[in-house]
Formats: C-alpha cells, structure tokens, sequence
C-alpha cells in the first residue's frame, strides 16, 4: 500500500472512528463558523459606502447605519467564535478522553509478551504525546474546513461580486504554491513520526533510570546516566527543528505569492481608480477583502502539515489498537464456584521469536506432569530451563503453542480469564506495588474488604508489627513500587495479598531469591502457612526452599530430565545432587 493510500485509510478511519460520533457538536459549530464567516465577509463590503458615500459624496446620513452594520457584524463575530471555540474545544477534549480509554481498555487485556517486547515509555506516549498530537491535528483540520474554508468562499465570492479581472489575476497566482507545501507534507509526516518514536525512547530512558536510582547511586552512575539523557533530548530536539525548520517552511511561499499577489492587485486597480474605470469603494472593498483571505489561506496551507502530523500519530495508535489479543476469552465459559487444585499439563510446547535475530526459541518442549488437590510440587534447574515459564502459562498470561493445560479436568481455555486467575495467587521474587498506601495494595482485588479481613492477612503474613509502626499505620503511602518499604516487607505485603485473596492454588516464583539468609529464613515459615492445604507450584533457584516439597522436578532445556522428592533426587546423584552440592559449597564458603 503506498503512502497516498495509507493517508487517506488512516484519516477516513480517524473521522469515523473518533470524529463522527460528535458529529452534532461538530455540525452546531459549524453553523457558528458560516455566522462568523459571513460577518467577516461583510466587514470588507462595509467599506464601499465608507468611502464612495462619506469620503467622496459626503453623505452624512450613511454614517449611522454603516457604523451601527460595522459594530454589529464584530458582535456576531464574538459571539459565533465563542460559541465555535467551546463546542470545538469540547469535542476536542472528549476525543483525547476516547482514545485513551480505548487504549487502557484494549493494552490491559494485552498478554505478558506484548509488554516485555514493549517499553511503558512507549506506551505512556501513546497516552500522551501521540494523543495530543491526534486531538490537534483533528481540531486544526476541522477549524481549517469549517471557518476557513467558509471564509474563504465568502471573501471569493465578494471579491468575484465587485472585480472578476481582478479576482482571476489574483487566484492565477495563488494556486502555484499549492505542490510544495504538499510535498512538505509528506516529509512533515516522516519526520513527525521519528520524533513520537524518539519521545517514547525519553519516557523508557527517564523510567529506567528513576525508577533504578538506587543502584544508580550505589554504582556512582549519575555523570553517565545524564549523558545517556543528553543525548536522547539532543536527538529530540534535532528533530523537533527538522519538524519546525519543515512545518514553517511554507511560510516564505506563501508569503512571496501572497506579496506577488497583491502588488498585481494595487497596480491594476490603481491603474482603474486612477481611469476612473473603478471607484475607489470597489478597490478599497477588493483590497480589504484580499488582505482578510490571505490569513485562511496562510492557514490552510499549513494544513496538510498539521494533518501529516496527525496522521503520523493516529498511525501510532491505530497500530496498537489493531494488535490482537492473543489470549482470547472462553466463549461459553464454564461456570463453577471454586476449583479444587488438581493441574495438567499435556504435552505443552512453548516458544517464541526473538525480536532481534527473528530466530524462534524454543522453551518447553513436551512437557508432561500432574499434581493432585493440596500438593506442594517444586520446578528447579539452571537459569532459561523454562521454570517461570510455565507458571505464566497457569493463569493464560501466555498461551501455549500446543498441548494442553488442565485444571480440575477441565481446559484452562474453558474458564473465562477473571474467574481463572481469581483461583490463582501469585508471589514474585520482583514484588510489584502501587504507589497506594498498604491497606489498598494488600486489598488489591476487585472486592470490598473490611479493615478486620485485611488486617487478619496482615497477621497472617507477620506484616501487622512493622505496619503499625509505619507513621500512617495501614493509610501509610509507600511510594513507586514500594520505595519506602524494606525487601523484606514488600514481599510480606504480597504474602498478605495472597492470604487475603484465599486462593485455592498458589504459585511461588523464587518468592525469597531477593532476599538474604536470615530474612529467608522468616519469610519461609510465613510462606508454609500460606501454602497450607493449597496446590503449591515453587520455582525457586536456591534448593534449601523445595527440600520439603512433595515432588520435585528437574528441567533443563525445556524438558523434564528428573523427578522425585529431595532425598531420592540427592541418592541419584545426577543434575539435582550437583546442584544441591554446588549451592552447599558456595554457602560453606560464605559462611
């Protein structure tokens, strides 16, 4: 599809999309354009009598009804472009609201994948920046349509009316700057569409960065760190002059043919006057009405700039509204109370492009394993074996290529998403708070608890003591991602989340990597009454937290290579034992 083609798909479905479910607001505002244009209009025509009634004839009795017309066409001009302005300004500020909640609505349901592939800098500037850029372009477009164009045929038909050799001569001139500033435009929507990319590139760097100032400053960063920034903003803001030095580069055109325009204008008509062919209200009258149209002209041809702008960012945007959600709804989901606990898994395959050599990775490879109601089953082996893998398949944060996965006999892909992962609780070794206060993060589930339900979590997660100690108790704010809290009461936090959500599987992943021996130590007997009488999946690297397990299983490379309890896995003494061996040396020599 060619760039002409694409322009005209992507505006049409811009105007259907967002533009004409206003179109009642949009048609009243129009109607104040046609009044203010038409005032405008008159204005000019106002000066015929001005000149041949008072100036020349001097008719004194003119003057009253000219000047009362006069003031009373400014008033109508007020009026309709305040009206204009407000409806315009309202059905501008509704399309950024529908566009965004477009947004939310479409990238929540996105699956895992979507999000690692793409950085939340790029996703918070399609809320903002491209949005923006949109809801402009949009009410640039639709002002340039309505009031100026309506001027202008007002203003032509009024310069027709009084001189149509002068009015040819005029328009022979204006139409030859009209195939540059199309070519700017093309070049406009380029450029336009690097610098949005560029902006996101800002958001991502400045999120990372903040968000990691920890280890920023713990690794005396900051000098490199600000150059990095540096040179995102310098590449900013190079092409944000490319886009100005291509936005305004109509304006010598249409300024020299707007000059050449009117100096033809003056001589010819001068020429008139001077002949007596002309009086000198027609001229005054043609020259006026000339000057008055040069404004919306000058306008619309920044149009097709502004609405290359536009464009490039609705591309933006339509382009992540049309990526599909992967992991669709049950259609008939089946409908059950509460799940026992039983899992799985089938001949389950998973496997993925990389983004950057386009190879396809394969992750898991036939797996095959069950676990019964209540059953603690542990998932080790080195790093890239497939264990997290595998959790995120539980709850359908990604799908598997092949296989099945079944939960009480049942598919997983038969239960509608909410009431799936309302059975599954989840603890992170990256913990992941809102920057609410404790009471909503550990209440973080679409119900109604009581202070009494959260609080009884709380205890149960050993969390109570440290948070009446906090200087709001459970309203305490805890900052972005949980900054004011240790390690270690964030992962209670999340310890008390899933107490309070009471599912019946829970699912473990390297729950206590990120934490230190002795804080371990605590965590884990928190964690065994958590686990108490659920279906427990751990995936865990340090060995010391599944040697309770009922089963434990090897993976490496994808597959399963062995099974069994601690001690079986220790006296085989293959990959778990060398693991296990490896991990107890390295603490020896620690200690």
């Amino acid at each position: 599809m060619n760039g002409k083609i694409t322009s005209l798909e992507t505006y049409k479905r811009v105007v259907h999309t967002f533009v004409m479910p206003h179109r009642k607001k949009i048609f009243l505002a129009v109607f104040f354009m046609i009044i203010g244009s038409l005032a405008t209009s008159f204005l000019p025509y106002s000066l015929k009598p001005v000149f041949d009634k008072i100036f020349v004839s001097k008719e004194g009795s003119v003057l009253f009804i000219v000047c009362a017309s006069v003031l009373s066409a400014f008033i109508i001009k007020g009026i309709s472009a305040y009206a204009e302005s407000v409806l315009m300004n309202q059905v501008g500020q509704r399309i950024i609201t529908d566009i965004q909640k477009k947004l939310a609505s479409h990238l929540l349901y996105q699956d895992l994948d979507y999000f690692i592939k793409t950085s939340s800098g790029q996703i918070i500037s399609y809320f903002t920046s491209d949005v923006i850029m949109m809801r402009n372009a949009m009410a640039t477009t639709l002002m340039g349509i309505g009031k100026d164009l309506f001027t202008l045929i007002f203003l032509l038909a009024l310069m027709f009316y009084t001189d149509p050799v002068l009015s040819c001569i005029t328009f022979i001139v204006f139409p030859t700057a009209f195939y540059p500033i199309l070519k700017l435009g093309r070049k406009m929507r380029k450029v336009t569409h690097l610098t949005q990319d560029s902006q996101a590139l800002l958001s991502h760097v400045l999120g990372q960065i903040f968000r990691n100032i920890r280890v920023v400053k713990s690794f005396i960063m900051e000098k490199k760190e600000n150059a990095n920034i540096e040179v995102v903003l310098e590449k900013i803001f190079n092409l944000s002059m490319k886009a100005a030095r291509t936005r305004f580069a109509s304006h010598p055109i249409v300024e020299t043919v707007g000059g050449i325009a009117i100096v033809s204008v003056i001589a010819y008509g001068g020429y008139e006057v001077v002949h007596n062919s002309r009086t000198p209200g027609d001229f005054m009258t043609f020259i006026a009405a000339l000057l008055l149209i040069y404004e919306p002209i000058k306008r619309l041809s920044n149009l097709n700039t502004n609405l290359q702008e536009g464009l490039a960012a609705s591309k933006r945007i339509f382009d992540v509204l049309d990526t599909p959600v992967r992991v669709e709804e049950a259609k008939s989901p089946l409908s059950l109370n509460k799940l026992k606990g039983s899992i799985d898994f089938i001949d389950i395959h998973f496997s993925y492009t990389d983004p950057q050599t386009q190879n396809k990775i394969d992750v898991l490879k036939g797996l095959n394993f069950s676990i019964q109601p209540g059953e603690t089953v542990a998932f080790v082996g080195p790093s890239g074996s497939g264990k997290s893998t595998l959790l995120n398949l539980i709850p359908r944060f990604f799908d598997a290529c092949s296989g099945q996965i079944l939960i009480d006999k049942h598919d997983v892909k038969q239960f509608s998403l909410s009431f799936l992962r309302d059975q599954i609780s989840i603890v992170n070794q990256d913990v992941q708070l809102f920057d609410r206060t404790v009471f909503d993060n550990i209440a973080y589930l679409d119900r109604h608890y009581s202070k009494d339900d959260v609080e009884q979590a709380a205890i149960n997660a050993e969390a109570q003591d440290f948070i009446q100690n906090l200087p709001q108790g459970y309203q305490t704010e805890i900052g972005e991602n949980g900054i004011r809290l240790s390690g270690g009461q964030k992962q209670r936090l999340s310890i008390a989340r899933a107490f309070l959500k009471n599912s019946p599987i829970l699912l473990l992943d390297e729950a206590t990597s990120s934490l230190d021996t002795e804080a371990e130590k605590k965590i884990k007997t928190t964690l065994n009454r958590l686990m108490k009488d659920r279906t427990t999946i751990i995936v865990a690297h340090r060995l010391s937290t599944v040697v309770e397990a009922d089963i434990i299983h090897v993976l490496d490379q994808g597959v399963i290579v062995e099974t069994g309890n601690h001690a079986t896995l220790l006296a085989s003494n293959g990959i778990y034992a060398n693991l296990w061996n490896k991990q107890l040396s390295q603490t020896m020599c620690t200690d």
